[in-house]
């Protein structure tokens, strides 16, 4: 996923050329930083958040029912692995290519840059949502089987 915030950013840049060069443009390279920089301070976030407390209650589950570490490798799959877990990151994967394609196809259309500003805050807004979405899921089907 940072590899996909870094084609990002570069794009971005690329924009801002164009839009420093039209001086009744609405939106300024600063825009789509801001932009881009809250999203990913959002997700870098909800990593630092998620991550440690995740590892944990595996952790307590591995305790709970006394798997070694080679059953844990197995038994804990579920928990960071299915289908679900893979159309969360599908679908993450999906909205950076949004992202940097939309960008690329209009990175010289001065006009749409505002309309283009509009549809990455969408984009990174659907994003995060995305992602807070996938750790519910993996909190929730963990905390359900620790209840058992």
């Amino acid at each position: 996923m940072r590899r996909g915030l870094v084609g990002l950013i570069t794009l971005l840049l690329a924009l801002a050329s164009p839009l420093q060069a039209v001086a009744e443009a609405a939106c300024s390279r600063a825009d789509f930083e801001a932009v881009v920089d809250e999203a990913a301070a959002a997700l870098t976030t909800l990593n630092h958040e998620n991550t440690p407390q995740f590892q944990a209650r595996l952790r307590q589950l591995k305790d709970k029912r006394g798997w070694s570490h080679e059953q844990f490798l197995v038994e804990a799959a579920p928990f960071v692995r299915d289908d679900a877990i893979a159309s969360f990151d599908q679908k993450s994967e999906d909205f950076l290519a949004r992202i940097t394609q939309g960008g690329q196809s209009q990175a010289t259309a001065v006009s749409l840059n505002c309309a283009l500003l509009g549809e990455l805050r969408g984009s990174l807004a659907a994003l995060v949502a995305t992602q807070k979405a996938k750790w519910a899921y993996m909190f929730d089907k963990l905390n359900a089987e620790i209840g058992k």
